[in-house]
């Protein structure tokens, strides 16, 4: 078996040496009960990084179990929200002194360029910060104005709840979904991608060591089908959130409703940027070329179709070829590269097969990507694309997750808004104008969950973030409503005895 031949850090070397790497449950260490193991790998050089317990079923079973006693024994639950606020600002504190740590884990995992994963590990440093404030200020007991009643309503944590997380992002959702869940004072069971499950294993490893009680945070990497597939039906979680693919998001929230439970479903897209004849088009195709092949491509809520005014139509085009071909494909680790591989065989053969069955339903090939070469590395590369023409052509249909994007072109803003919508997505889409008061009206247009203007790819504290349609249900994530989604409403209600007014 080959093994990583990257220079590590060394104590990514010592982590990654440790393997077969074993699943978190209730503080400790733990095999898979029938020692089944998996392999994972860089995909920027198809070299194997580690070996990873595959958890089965009765795996899944104990680690819930955990979690339930960690909500019910360990005091976590219980805590006042500022002590609690105290352990997870010390998490995130312990997180951000090992940031070259986990970002050299998840760079080598994902395929992420370096200072992307940089990002994402301090974005994860940001949400647990931004909910563990938060929680501290928001008002769980609230009076109500009763005629004859003293009423109020508590929120209360729900109990354990359960994560199933895509391998494109891995650190940072696990901060996006983990962090409200327990600032509200719940335990979490996570399931990472089998394609990139290293960064939340040293996470959970992480808890123990800043005084996080055992059980609160588990992590138990595995197959779906396996794995995931137990965690979803599984009667003792009281929520559920998955992100990733609404094929398997149906099959989650199928097994979730069997048990009655709320889910979370953050799921693809197939997003547009609607681009105006008044922007300034070099800076424009910039951004858009930014967007789509920031980590090659593999982003639900990227903008995958571009909807340009006829008259800067060309001129765009040009300015975007050329730029797409100036990317600087590399290894994750190279300092020089601009863009690495994607994730998997699985998923270069997915975007190459997307762009032959777009030809050959008659697309026009503005630039062909395909496979890409990267000297001294055998890893899953492939080049940025454009295709163009109707929108019902498969690839403008299809979430493709690659570095391609498919181009039309508009003449007013009613066909503009059509093309847009013409989607079963709803995640995210941005508008592109010099006019503000355009782009107000055009973006409350626009169905989906989100939408930006002059920028794609937007995501600050404290606003929602959710899908619709195929792209999701269920709530969003980082803002008050999401803190909000981990406690459960609790109505307390005392009729008032009847005063008897005669003097």
């Amino acid at each position: 078996m080959n093994r990583i031949s990257t220079n590590c850090l060394p104590e990514v070397a010592e982590f990654l040496g440790g393997s077969p790497l074993k699943a978190v449950i209730g503080g400790k260490e733990v095999e898979s009960s029938n020692r089944e193991v998996f392999a994972t790998c860089d995909p920027g050089s198809q070299e194997i990084l580690a070996e990873v317990a595959a958890m089965q079923p009765d795996d899944i079973d104990c680690a819930v179990r955990a979690a339930a006693e960690a909500f019910a024994r360990s005091g976590w639950a219980q805590l006042p929200p500022n002590e609690r606020g105290v352990l997870l600002h010390r998490f995130a504190d312990a997180v951000e002194k090992r940031k070259p740590i986990f970002a050299q884990i998840e760079s080598l995992d994902a395929g992420k360029i370096l200072g992307q994963a940089e990002g994402d590990v301090q974005n994860f440093v940001e949400t647990m910060r931004y909910y563990a404030d938060l929680a501290m200020h928001v008002q769980r007991r609230s009076a109500l104005a009763v005629a004859g009643h003293e009423a109020w309503t508590v929120r209360q944590p729900w109990g354990p709840c359960g994560f199933i997380f895509p391998w494109n992002f891995p650190i940072l959702l696990a901060g996006w979904n983990i962090a409200p869940a327990l600032a509200a004072g719940n335990t979490v069971v996570i399931k990472p991608a089998e394609d990139t499950p290293l960064s939340t294993i040293y996470l959970g490893r992480l808890a123990r060591e800043v005084g996080i009680p055992d059980g609160v945070i588990n992590v138990v990497p595995g197959f779906g089908k396996v794995a995931g597939a137990a965690l979803a039906a599984h009667p003792g979680l009281k929520r559920m959130s998955f992100t990733g693919s609404p094929e398997v998001g149906r099959l989650i929230a199928e097994a979730c409703g069997r048990n009655l439970m709320p889910v979370k479903l953050e799921l693809g897209g197939k997003g547009a940027a609607l681009v105006f004849d008044d922007v300034d088009v070099e800076q424009t195709a910039d951004r858009l070329v930014q967007a789509i092949t920031f980590h090659a491509g593999q982003v639900c809520c990227d903008a995958t179709r571009w909807i340009i005014h006829r008259s800067i139509y060309e001129r765009l085009v040009s300015a975007c070829v050329r730029r797409m071909r100036e990317v600087k494909i590399g290894h994750e680790l190279d300092p020089a590269a601009q863009m690495g591989p994607v994730v998997s065989q699985k998923q270069r053969d997915r975007v190459l097969g997307y762009l032959r069955r777009g030809a050959a339903e008659g697309a026009n090939v503005l630039l062909a990507g395909g496979e890409a070469a990267v000297s001294g590395r055998d890893g899953f590369y492939v080049k940025p694309a454009l295709l163009a023409g109707s929108l019902d052509n498969v690839a403008a249909r299809e979430e493709i997750f690659g570095p391609v994007a498919f181009l039309t072109s508009f003449s007013d803003e009613e066909e503009a808004l059509g093309l847009v919508n013409r989607t079963d997505y709803g995640l995210a889409n941005s508008v592109w104008t010099s006019d503000l008061r355009r782009a107000s009206r055009v973006a409350e247009s626009m169905v989906a969950g989100n939408s930006w203007i002059n920028a794609h790819n937007v995501f600050p504290h404290g606003v929602p973030y959710a899908g619709i349609n195929q792209s999701g249900m269920g709530g969003g994530v980082l803002s008050v409503e999401t803190l909000f989604d981990y406690w459960r409403s609790l109505s307390v209600v005392r009729p008032l005895e009847n005063s008897d007014p005669t003097p």
